[in-house]
């Protein structure tokens, strides 16, 4: 249905620009990324339902509501949270200076930010970074602007694929930052979706909440939320398509696509969770709701118990169960069978709410694999759910001990 653009990234589509530089917030390393649409692009956005929310993401939400905008300015390494009247001025002032710099209107600038909370933001570095940036804007930018949002993260997460819809060539790009207090709703992670699509007005926010719902919504690294978190999807049409709408013939391919997209960044921000060695993938099966089926994959996703027993490599089935059973879902204990798999095999390890004799070697070397499934069936109903997490090492604690050191 489409194909993944080799080295492809959010300049990918038809006409976007980008750039990533150093302004000076990190001590030595890229922290502001500029992205650009030569024309006006339909836009949606969500954000992190903490209450404590960021000056940039207040900003950006009001700018979102009209549904337009044309540039985003990111900034990494300060997330100007919690820093009062001064910090909601200085969130305006980078959509005021970023507006001045490529002759738009301020209401089509989104705002971001990511970093350590509650410090002020060196609001003239950053202008004087953004006038900078707009000077570097480039279709070849899109990796420096992928480098300029990370954080701790250990590398640049980032793709873009192709597909036909109504016999026009259409891209969908993405890119994303996120490693750490990674839990739904939006963790801390940003996420910035572009497309040369057409889309009717108001119907990418729906295409966008549904992808989200099955990707960034299902994953969990160490079940904090955080203040800065967001997800937003641009698209200028200048692909030449025939407006996407609810009756268009091609709207499932694109959404498809899309959903493909998100839940490849999602499972990148947790393969690249603070200290993780392993992707684990929760599935949950043949609950009698799809609700249930959530509850009790995200209850096994968040559980510490598991994930140190996923690091350690123990086959500990009585952990995962136990996780189910305080999820609130409905289940019945006596039904539930229980199953480890990796590219080394698949293995039960319980049956009917019991425990099986199960091969401890394979087990082990299952749990040895980098990417790892745990498959919860609750012989129950038809529903089904996918959370992706992963382990909890040593490192994770080293890395957030330190974290404002």
């Amino acid at each position: 249905m489409w194909q993944i653009l080799e080295k492809g990234n959010i300049t990918s589509p038809l006409g976007f620009q980008a750039t990533g530089i150093a302004c000076g917030i990190k001590k030595a390393a890229k922290d502001l990324a500029l992205l650009y649409s030569k024309t006006t692009a339909q836009a949606a956005g969500v954000f992190t339902t903490n209450q404590v929310k960021a000056a940039p993401l207040l900003v950006s939400q009001q700018n979102l509501e009209q549904g337009q905008i044309q540039a985003v300015v990111i900034n990494s390494g300060n997330a100007n949270a919690c820093t009062g009247a001064k910090g909601l001025e200085d969130a305006w002032t980078m959509a005021e200076e970023t507006a001045q710099v490529l002759n738009l209107s301020k209401e089509k600038v989104v705002v971001a930010s990511t970093g350590v909370i509650g410090f002020p933001l060196p609001i003239g570095k950053v202008q004087e970074g953004i006038k900078l940036a707009s000077k570097n804007l480039s279709e070849q930018g899109g990796q420096a602007a992928a480098e300029a949002i990370m954080t701790t993260d250990t590398f640049p997460k980032q793709i873009a694929l192709t597909m036909d819809l109504d016999g026009k060539k259409v891209t969908l790009a993405g890119m994303a930052k996120g490693s750490g207090m990674i839990h739904p709703n939006m963790a801390t992670m940003l996420g910035f979706i572009t497309t040369d699509a057409a889309v009717v007005d108001g119907f990418l926010a729906e295409l966008l909440k549904k992808a989200i719902n099955k990707s960034f919504n299902m994953i969990t690294v160490d079940g904090d939320t955080s203040t800065n978190d967001m997800v937003v999807i641009m698209a200028n049409g200048l692909a030449g398509n025939k407006p996407l709408n609810k009756e268009s013939a091609e709207v499932e391919k694109f959404s498809a696509a899309l959903e493909y997209l998100t839940i490849y960044l999602a499972q990148q921000i947790v393969k690249d969770g603070e200290g993780a060695s392993k992707l684990v993938e929760i599935q949950v099966k043949n609950a009698l709701t799809e609700s249930d089926a959530k509850k009790a994959a995200m209850s096994v996703a968040t559980s510490s118990l598991v994930k140190t027993a996923i690091f350690g490599q123990d086959a500990n089935w009585g952990r995962v169960i136990a996780a189910v059973g305080y999820s609130g879902a409905e289940i019945r204990a006596e039904k539930i069978d229980i199953f480890l798999t990796s590219a080394a095999g698949k293995e039960q390890m319980a049956q009917a709410g019991g425990g099986l004799a199960f091969d401890e070697e394979k087990a082990k070397k299952i749990l040895a694999e980098k990417e790892i499934g745990i498959i919860v069936d609750l012989q129950l109903g038809e529903q089904d759910a996918q959370v992706w997490t992963c382990d909890l090492t040593y490192d994770y604690v080293k890395i957030n001990a330190h974290y404002r050191s």
